[in-house]
């Protein structure tokens, strides 16, 4: 700042001020010793923005559910009664918001106060804009979810990276990411993305121990996966002063449903639902009421239970067949493993050489190692075998041709 006042012919202190101005705008931040940052803002280029895979090739990374373990639509849909909503209707259904509160409370997180929003991002985002200002830091988990990276940027917030193992996020840089300011942090408890995580009891009590002494921080969990995660639910919200658990149904019940419900605290929802009726006003009740409709059919229960069991037999058969090969992957829930590499470009490259398709770990990473995503929804153990022989020929390419 002494500089850019000498060479602009201004005092310090105007100078000074000037950068205060812009940092109250939300248009540059702080960032230590590297000075202050230009903070992106829309329109922007996104992490999230990826090229549909080349005709033939696998498609091992999309992230998404596998259709065949979907419900089908059809004969809810022939359940629903046909009268569309109007004007002046509540804007959340009571039968959604009760089987809502019933899952919560099953997994002892309070559902006194419940919104309906447009999946889960959309809820992250509602309840960031309803606590945050434009240069406040949220603490995210690194690796983290492209959404949530691109999202946080876009509000033109600062991202905080916090490493995590297959447990989830270190308690020990939680505490260093909450001490540098962090307004917020960014929890997945189970099914983390890109990297398998899930919380443990161990792990959450650490993690609820650092929380407690920031109490003014805002908690999120994007429990995205929610029933289909293959890990049960574990929830640090209890006794927090400002919090929200998010859960979509987009991996369980179709990516296209566009609806997820939110639990927290009263002043929380209130403001978020409050912002919503500024803009969509509500969740089309269509889609809430389909919703309803599947989640009080036993037979959907029966069939998420069947997802979840499959995609973590999945999930065993490519970390067990990767192994065979003396190669390390993650993902003890969720639809995803991550395997470490030295070079994520090389092994993407190789791998569609060979027919499939994966995702390079670097729109995922903040400050963590290299790694790729493999989305194991579809993947079955007998296609994961032969998968797993392709990466470690990927990965060492000399070394199999030398003992070959």
């Amino acid at each position: 700042m002494r500089a850019l006042a000498t060479r602009l012919r201004l005092s310090p202190t105007t100078v000074a001020a000037a950068y205060n101005a812009l940092r109250g705008r939300g248009l540059v931040h702080g960032s230590g010793r590297r000075g202050t940052v230009v903070n992106r803002r829309p329109p922007l280029l996104t992490r999230a923005v990826f090229a549909p895979p080349a005709p033939g090739l696998r498609n091992l990374a999309d992230g998404g559910p596998d259709p065949a373990m979907l419900p089908q639509l059809k004969p809810y849909l022939a359940r629903l009664d046909g009268i569309p909503g109007k004007y002046g209707d509540a804007e959340n259904r009571a039968a959604l918001v009760k089987l809502a509160a019933r899952q919560f409370k099953s997994d002892a997180i309070a559902a006194e106060s419940i919104a309906v929003v447009s999946g889960a991002l959309d809820a992250v985002e509602r309840v960031l804009q309803a606590h945050l200002r434009p240069g406040d830091v949220v603490a995210v988990e690194d690796p983290s979810y492209t959404g949530v990276l691109d999202l946080v940027a876009a509000l033109a917030l600062v991202a905080e990276p916090v490493a995590i193992d297959d447990s989830g996020p270190l308690a020990a840089d939680l505490n260093r990411s909450l001490k540098l300011g962090a307004k917020a942090f960014i929890l997945t408890p189970r099914a983390q993305n890109p990297s398998g995580a899930a919380l443990d009891r161990k792990r959450a009590a650490e993690l609820r121990h650092v929380l407690a002494g920031f109490p003014e921080v805002v908690l999120i969990e994007d429990d995205h996966a929610g029933p289909v995660a293959g890990a049960p639910a574990i929830t640090l919200s209890a006794s927090r002063e400002r919090w929200a658990t998010v859960r979509s149904v987009s991996k369980s019940l179709g990516p296209d449903l566009r609806v997820s419900v939110m639990a927290g605290d009263a002043l929380t929802v209130a403001r978020v639902q409050g912002r919503q009726s500024l803009g969509p006003r509500w969740v089309s009740h269509i889609l809430q009421d389909l919703v309803a409709a599947m989640w009080a059919d036993a037979k959907t229960t029966a069939i998420l239970q069947t997802a979840a069991d499959t995609y973590a037999e999945r999930r065993r058969a490519l970390i067990e067949a990767v192994a065979e090969h003396g190669i390390e992957a993650h993902g003890r829930s969720g639809l995803n493993v991550w395997v470490p590499v030295a070079e994520e470009a090389a092994v993407v490259n190789a791998m569609a050489a060979k027919g499939w398709a994966i995702r390079a770990g670097e729109c995922y990473r903040i400050k963590s190692t290299p790694g790729i995503r493999v989305t194991i929804s579809t993947l079955t153990p007998e296609d994961a075998r032969r998968l797993a022989a392709d990466l470690a020929e990927s990965i060492r390419p000399r070394s199999h041709a030398q003992s070959g």
